[in-house]
């Protein structure tokens, strides 16, 4: 089939293989595929392909979990955001423009659905060795954004036709949509335990939903109750410069005035202070992860070099600010090193300083 032969025809020559085969292994032939040395692109580019091959094998209508479920949610704003998207196409065949700003809100609000992907669920298929399927997805979570961005800037321009635009977002749902719900869901519920579904639902409602999520199925899901072990809060932690207590120390890093994260020196999500105004979500799911899985494949190349240049004491810091909703953020990464020079990790610093560039003269008083 990478060799360019027609689907059709394979599909007649590996009929019974085919109508055989499951989600989960055609997922992990696309992994075992990228692992063997073909290039990831390359099989991204060709997942629609892989799509209608296995087709027949694929069109179930079983419903994978119970209402309240994880999958259950993911799936229901699926189909909810793909119902906007086509009369949003619609809307713009039609030239009815007065609804396109409302129908583009709509899509604009999808934010929670993907960070619940990109920080809950896709983290517990990594701890199941599932990595290159979420990563596949996240390269099209990539598209998709990027269609969403060109088809806001049309809706600025006076005369464009976003009818094109409009028409793209929909069919890159829909493929998105159909290769998570018939292939990257059903792998999830098999490789993920039932006892751990509560915590990701859990965690799902901390990031919280988006304004088309069906609140008829955010009801409860069964929980057994959990025997969470105890926490020592009586010792001292002594440091050259005084001591502290497990309380003390948690309740200062919680109030700092910026977001930590502590990447250890295997490249692993270690910790992160939970502060009041946190900038960039952070979930108990990414705990273990390799920070190179946290960020989207364009960007990986940059944070390995951060990270090789901090181990080789080439590098000391590494600074970027961005503009992110009206506010300025300054993100500063720094190596940590024992007394002896060791490499122990990275320190991630975010800082909201958009009141502090605006400082001027003095306060002196309450």
């Amino acid at each position: 089939m990478h060799k360019g032969r027609d689907p059709g025809e394979l599909k007649e020559r590996f009929a019974d293989l085919l109508r055989s085969v499951s989600p989960e292994q055609i997922a992990m032939v696309e992994q075992t595929l990228i692992e063997e040395g073909l290039p990831r692109d390359q099989v991204m580019r060709l997942c629609d392909v892989h799509m209608s091959l296995f087709q027949e094998a694929l069109d179930r209508d079983k419903p994978l979990a119970p209402a309240g479920h994880p999958i259950t949610i993911l799936m229901a704003e699926h189909q909810a955001l793909l119902d906007i998207a086509d009369r949003l196409n619609q809307a713009c065949k039609a030239g009815i423009t007065d609804q396109i700003p409302t129908l583009v809100s709509q899509i604009k609000d999808s934010a929670n659905h993907y960070l619940r992907e990109e920080n809950v669920l896709f983290p517990h298929l990594e701890r199941h060795g599932i990595t290159e399927p979420p990563a596949i997805m996240w390269a099209e979570r990539d598209k998709i954004r990027a269609t969403e961005k060109e088809l806001c800037s049309l809706l600025g321009q006076p005369g464009a036709d976003p009818t094109g635009v409009s028409s793209a977002l929909y069919q890159l749902l829909s493929s998105h949509f159909y290769k998570e719900n018939n292939v990257l869901f059903p792998m999830a519920m098999k490789v993920i335990g039932n006892e751990q579904w509560p915590s990701i639902r859990q965690e799902f409602d901390q990031v919280g939903y988006c304004g088309f999520t069906p609140r008829h199925i955010l009801i409860p899901i069964r929980q057994e109750p959990a025997h969470a072990p105890s926490k020592n809060v009586t010792g001292q932690f002594e440091f050259d410069t005084g001591s502290l207590s497990l309380v003390e120390l948690q309740g200062i890093l919680d109030n700092l005035p910026f977001d930590i994260t502590f990447v250890d020196k295997d490249d692993s999500v270690r910790y992160f202070n939970q502060s009041k105004d946190r900038i960039f979500l952070r979930t108990k799911a990414v705990l273990g992860r390799k920070v190179q899985q946290c960020h989207p494949q364009k960007s990986i190349h940059i944070v390995n070099q951060i990270l090789d240049e901090f181990r080789s004491g080439k590098r000391n810091v590494a600074e970027f600010w961005i503009n992110l909703k009206g506010r300025l953020i300054y993100i500063r990464y720094v190596p940590v090193k024992d007394s002896a020079g060791q490499y122990l990790g990275c320190l991630e610093v975010t800082q909201d300083i958009t009141h502090l560039k605006d400082l001027s003269r003095e306060k002196r008083l309450l």
